[in-house]
């Protein structure tokens, strides 16, 4: 017999009346999708998981909190990027850019397709490590803006209701984000 899987709202309705396993339920559910998302915002395995398990532990505790309005994920991604953001204002270093050595070690490389020629691989690992090291130079309000729509294929509706922000506004940022990322990358292996 085929057991049917509970929706997000049953979960948290079932962890707001004392069940935590629903809870962990819930963290099964979405930790792998929150965690490269923190890790494409944060640049860092470490920081990554660190905030995503401050993530849920607020999610936990301030569950009572959660009305239903929006879905359970979008919650959830609002509390992690806003724990993200607190995380990168107290961890800042000045003017460190980071090396191709070290966005391997934290980072990690993109998974390599085994049909493409090895010169082809390196270029696209190059063009990765490229990408995230000028993702890292945007600001946090530009980074998030890119990270939801060109790496989570968010809906502009699903970015304005995660950052709390107008339609229109979430399009104008996108627009400055995208320009600036460009003028970040122009001369760059991805360019060339």
């Amino acid at each position: 017999m085929t057991q049917i899987r509970p929706s997000d709202a049953e979960l948290v309705a079932a962890t707001q009346g004392g069940d935590r396993q629903a809870f962990g339920t819930l963290v099964e559910r979405h930790q792998d999708r929150l965690f490269n998302t923190l890790l494409r915002v944060l640049g860092n395995a470490e920081d990554a998981s660190e905030v995503l398990q401050d993530a849920f532990v607020q999610a936990y505790t301030k569950l009572d909190t959660f009305r239903g309005s929006s879905q359970f994920y979008t919650w959830m991604y609002r509390v992690a990027l806003n724990l993200a953001c607190s995380h990168r204002r107290r961890h800042r270093r000045r003017d460190e850019e980071l090396s191709i050595d070290m966005m391997k070690a934290n980072v990690g490389q993109e998974p390599i397709d085994n049909e493409v020629a090895p010169d082809e691989r390196l270029l696209r690992v190059e063009q990765a490590e490229v990408i995230q090291s000028a993702l890292l130079k945007l600001s946090d309000e530009h980074r998030q803006i890119l990270v939801l729509r060109e790496m989570e294929d968010c809906s502009y509706d699903t970015i304005a209701e995660i950052l709390q922000l107008p339609v229109g506004t979430v399009r104008s940022r996108l627009f400055r984000a995208r320009m600036q990322m460009k003028e970040l990358l122009v001369g760059s292996p991805c360019q060339n």
